[in-house]
């Protein structure tokens, strides 16, 4: 499942390829991926067309595109995107050059614009960037040197787990920077900057290690009021988002700890060298791209990331712990069960808490 560097890294290809462009056209290929728009694939459609992508933003794994209506104001509320397993947003930019010409290179060019990605669900046509009033929205128009050409946005999920769902935007603002004018759930839409501003269907996720306002102290005192193993706990994207299993078992190696062991017990040392291990994992990957196993997880262009060759935990089992083998030891890693999914440590340095 994408996690937040490989979304960070959609929402990033985004913010450079696809902001600013007004939506023209909506073709809804398969409705199941709208079943959290509970108005329909109709009004899903209607909504969106001659609205332009005004920013582009993510919490976790959740990502969201804010919208400009017709006159450059901000919309009431935001186009949402789900990963799920498998889920990819592909752009595909229109060749340029004069219409109508039928030189070799451009008809080949034309055909593979026009060709219909296998799994495709939903396709925004999307126009020039600055074609209305909202490219000077918050983002800015996109960065490209095709900014003057239209613009296919493709939702393509094979599994189906993702979707696409347009959510009210809601005031969250951080309580370090709240007025003392009123509370943050008290302040209207045209009061908070955009970026405080989150989808209703995404408050409740809480904010992950790359957020400026990620609170290690609020953490350590979820930590602290349960009981359950801590692997679980990181999984838990109201404790800490944008945390999956693969790097949860990358920051449990570099942590040395057992994804059993109860979050309560965790030293107030063991907390912050857990945490900063999470972020240093996931900031790393970030720089490589993201994790892909297969073709399913791309960025914008269809790439994939390269931060496996890089994993020292997940994936690993049969193979030498490299923390012990730069200390002469030899111990293979492990996979064990966990929660109908798998855990990957090495038994030497991620020993197995004590039962009670």
């Amino acid at each position: 499942m994408p996690e937040l560097p490989e979304v960070e890294t959609v929402r990033a290809g985004i913010a450079d390829h696809s902001l600013g462009r007004p939506v023209r056209a909506v073709r809804v290929v398969d409705a199941r991926s709208l079943r959290r728009h509970l108005p329909g694939p109709a009004h899903f459609e209607a909504a969106l067309t001659g609205r332009a992508l005004r920013g582009a933003y993510r919490r976790g794994k959740y990502l969201w595109l804010t919208l400009s209506e017709a006159d450059g104001t901000l919309a009431d509320e935001a186009l949402v995107v789900h990963l799920g397993m498998s889920g990819q947003l592909l752009v595909r930019d229109e060749p340029g050059g004069e219409m109508g010409s039928d030189s070799g290179n451009d008809l080949q060019a034309r055909a593979a614009f026009d060709e219909q990605p296998r799994h495709l669900r939903v396709a925004l046509e999307l126009g020039p960037a600055g074609a209305t009033s909202a490219a000077g929205a918050t983002g800015g128009a996109a960065s490209t040197n095709r900014a003057s050409t239209g613009q296919w946005l493709l939702f393509v999920d094979q599994r189906i787990f993702g979707g696409m769902f347009l959510s009210p935007l809601v005031p969250d603002v951080p309580a370090a920077v709240a007025t003392n004018k009123a509370a943050p759930d008290e302040m209207g839409q045209s009061e908070v900057p955009e970026h405080f501003l989150v989808p209703e269907a995404v408050k409740h996720i809480a904010c992950d290690p790359l957020d400026e306002f990620f609170d290690p102290a609020a953490v350590r005192r979820k930590f602290l009021r349960t009981s359950s193993g801590i692997k679980k706990v990181l999984l838990d994207q109201s404790v800490i988002s944008g945390v999956g299993n693969i790097y949860a078992d990358e920051a449990l190696w570099r942590a040395r700890l057992h994804y059993a062991k109860p979050a309560r017990t965790l030293s107030a040392t063991q907390t912050r060298e857990l945490l900063e291990a999470v972020t240093q994992v996931l900031r790393e990957s970030l720089a490589a791209g993201g994790t892909s196993f297969d073709a399913l997880y791309v960025n914008v262009l269809g790439e994939s990331g390269y931060f496996e060759r890089s994993l020292n935990a997940y994936g690993r089992a049969g193979e030498p712990c490299h923390r012990c083998a730069e200390a002469g030891r030899t111990t293979l890693m492990v996979r064990e069960p966990f929660q109908n999914r798998s855990s990957y440590r090495c038994p030497h340095c991620q020993r197995a808490p004590r039962s009670r």
